[in-house]
């Protein structure tokens, strides 16, 4: 089931007329089927994708899929659109996705990612050379807790969201064990907990997201990313491992089942046309993670804040 949107008298009469225009235009009254994964922000992207497809007249379901796996369903069009596929974490895997020809890359969202390691700045006194990346080897004992001693301890996204933490630690001979958060909710929890007691933590922070903005704190410099550093063990530092480096940086993509732009052309359209920017995005996850409302909260804000844009899109 799509996406409930509440509206004032105005707003609704405005809707049927839109949504009467728009009804015209639907080619094909199936459900289009996009994913939800296990992070507030991708929640919010897809919801309110969501809510302007049903602006447009279009049937909406939604799928809990798993980030990385969803792209099996995409190449067989039993899943339809996935709204965040991050260029740090997911990139390899879209790419093979595309390639095979069951899967379209329909763009950017507009959010441009970051995903590394992170440290509130109190640790930087304790570990004076960072953000450096090498000064972890002579530092690790400053991040140990009593399970991990004495080899510091790294706090990692959930397993599904990959990453190479594991990989990257043991190519650059870090004295570091990988502990995975649960979940998204989880690892913040491990946050929060530790800057305010001023306990040792470098754990997986993102951008967009609140928490760089509510803490003080610096992204671990690693060596740079590149391609070859992933695929080739003999570019890099350890001629003999890939991953020795940091993790990519760049957009956050839309994707697609190939088949989506034939069965439903101008639903196709509206799609490749949303974009939102990280401003909006860390505000919105922070009205979720921080403040207590709820998703459909957030998303039905945004759509009445926002209207002219995305009618502007349906318009295309």
């Amino acid at each position: 089931m799509g996406l409930k949107r509440s509206k004032t008298l105005m707003g609704a009469v405005a809707g049927v007329l839109i949504a009467s225009a728009a009804m015209a235009q639907v080619e094909s009254t199936d459900p289009i089927k996009l994913t939800l994964h296990d992070w507030s922000g991708q929640l919010i992207n897809t919801q309110i994708m969501g809510a302007i497809l049903e602006e447009a007249g279009y049937n909406v379901e939604y799928v809990q899929a798993d980030y990385i796996a969803q792209f099996a369903g995409l190449k067989t069009g039993d899943l339809d659109l996935a709204m965040e596929i991050w260029a740090t974490t997911g990139q390899e895997a879209l790419d093979e996705a595309v390639a095979s020809g069951n899967v379209v890359n329909v763009g950017e969202t507009g959010l441009q990612a970051i995903e590394e390691w992170w440290y509130p700045l109190y640790m930087k006194e304790r570990c004076p050379g960072l953000p450096d990346w090498q000064a972890l080897k002579a530092c690790a004992a400053e991040f140990a807790t009593a399970e991990t001693a004495p080899l510091g301890r790294y706090v990692s996204g959930p397993v599904t969201w990959g990453g190479f933490d594991e990989e990257r630690v043991a190519a650059l001979d870090l004295p570091f064990e990988v502990v995975h958060a649960g979940t998204d909710a989880a690892l913040f929890a491990e946050l929060e907990s530790a800057y305010q007691r001023q306990a040792p933590i470098v754990l997986w922070v993102y951008v967009p997201h609140w928490a760089p903005a509510k803490f003080e704190g610096e992204f671990v410099e690693f060596p740079p990313y590149t391609p070859e550093c992933y695929s080739d063990p003999s570019v890099g530092i350890n001629p003999d491992a890939a991953y020795d480096c940091g993790k990519p940086r760049g957009p956050i993509w839309k994707a697609a089942w190939a088949g989506l732009q034939d069965k439903w052309p101008h639903a196709y359209d509206i799609i490749e046309a949303y974009t939102l920017n990280n401003d909006e995005m860390s505000a919105m996850v922070a009205d979720v993670d921080l403040n207590g409302e709820s998703i459909e909260d957030v998303v039905n804000k945004w759509m009445d804040d926002n209207e002219d844009r995305w009618t502007a899109w349906i318009a295309r």
